[in-house]
């Protein structure tokens, strides 16, 4: 066989494993996507402030789906793929309707994709100029006996690369537009998503709540998700009553605190151990001589303030420092002229890429404020990984315990 005899053979062979190729990677495309926007509705599903049982109830059915889809979906149409697979076609054989939604959907992978990709944390885009130190410790080894309370936690501390006793302690430098020169160097010691479950021992918040008063801040700060279980009530006032600062301590609640059966337990527990309560009102409050206005918002999950209507809307504020439970909020803090705000909820993706970054994240955002410093004018926000978690996995994404020290520009 001649050279020119040849090359249509051999052409035809590298035509034959492109096809193959491309059949294969289009298929996987169209599962990718299917399984992206699957988690973009989780992350949105768990935003929401509808009651805990319809959002598990959702999640069962989301879950179902998002599995059974792909299965029914190859089995009704694996003739058409396999003429599909041994034809030269570069588009399947489907049906109009087929054809139609499968266009669709990655019509909208491609632009939710493009938002993700353009939000991932290593790009910084909106970050606020910060400073961070990190240090990180082994609780375990600081605290007298073991720490996981139940069968299942032990396991989960034994798993390789899980975090969750890997305490990191993050001293921030956080530039705030905005902030008055009396309040330059002020310090704040930011708690968030402690989850008392029953799975940890309480020794472990005793320990994070220590390790925040020996810093001395002026004031500390707790967004949210405190108790899981009713047990947990009765630790209340042996970990937080040791609490204190020249400004107070200040608490709000998050939407695991609403699986207490009566959330008011909660704050009365938090009260009586020294703790006052900002959920859902705006306070004003002497820092360093100056009034500074504090927000409470709680919401979706409990009312935020009106702010049209607060008691103190005839005095004149310097600054304004808002707690909220979700990164969410961001908007409205924005809206009503809020400098700085302080959230948790996201536990920093609870496990984060490399690169990529989290992917698993309640906010109607996604990932987008799962940690971290953000500004936007003329809100600057500091969304902590929190300490705490109903799921015992934190990989790549340690639980945190920040104190920030405010800078003007």
């Amino acid at each position: 066989m001649s050279l020119g005899d040849g090359v249509p053979e051999a052409a035809g062979f590298w035509i034959s494993d492109l096809h193959e190729l491309w059949v294969v990677a289009f298929v996987a495309v169209v599962l990718c996507s299917h399984f992206g926007l699957r988690l973009a509705l989780y992350n949105r599903l768990n935003a929401c402030g509808w009651p805990r049982r319809w959002i598990k109830r959702t999640e069962v059915v989301l879950l179902a789906e998002t599995w059974l889809t792909p299965v029914v979906v190859a089995w009704w149409l694996s003739p058409t793929l396999v003429r599909w697979w041994r034809s030269d076609s570069l588009w399947p054989d489907l049906p109009v309707g087929w054809s139609a939604a499968t266009l669709a959907q990655l019509a909208i992978t491609g632009v939710l994709g493009v938002l993700w990709l353009i939000w991932r944390p290593v790009w910084k885009i909106q970050w606020a100029v910060a400073q961070r130190a990190e240090t990180v410790v082994d609780l375990r080894k600081y605290v007298a006996g073991p720490l996981p309370r139940t069968r299942k936690c032990r396991a989960a501390a034994r798993l390789p690369f899980n975090q969750m006793f890997a305490l990191a302690t993050a001293e921030i430098e956080l530039t705030v537009p905005g902030l008055p020169i009396e309040l330059d160097g002020y310090r704040i010691a930011h708690l968030s998503d402690i989850h008392l479950t029953g799975q940890v021992d309480p020794a472990y918040a005793r320990e994070v709540v220590r390790r925040a008063v020996v810093w001395q801040p002026d004031w500390i700060a707790l967004t949210g998700d405190i108790v899981d279980k009713p047990i947990g009530l009765d630790w209340i006032e042996s970990i937080f009553s040791q609490a204190s600062a020249k400004d107070g301590c200040h608490f709000i609640l998050g939407n695991h605190d609403t699986r207490v059966a009566e959330p008011d337990d909660v704050r009365r527990r938090m009260r009586w151990s020294g703790w006052t309560d900002l959920g859902g009102v705006c306070l004003s409050q002497t820092m360093r001589g100056l009034p500074v206005r504090l927000i409470g918002n709680e919401y979706p999950w409990f009312h935020r303030p009106s702010l049209a209507t607060r008691p103190d809307r005839g005095r004149q504020h310097s600054f304004s420092i808002c707690l909220s439970h979700s990164p969410d909020q961001f908007d409205w803090c924005r809206s009503h002229g809020v400098q700085l705000m302080l959230a948790g909820h996201t536990h920093g993706g609870q496990g984060r890429l490399p690169l990529a970054g989290p992917i698993l994240s309640p906010s109607w955002h996604g990932s987008r404020w799962a940690s971290g410093d953000f500004y936007r004018a003329p809100t600057t926000l500091h969304v902590s990984r929190g300490l705490g978690g109903v799921h015992l996995l934190r990989i790549r994404c340690r639980p945190e315990l920040s104190l920030l020290t405010l800078r003007c520009p």
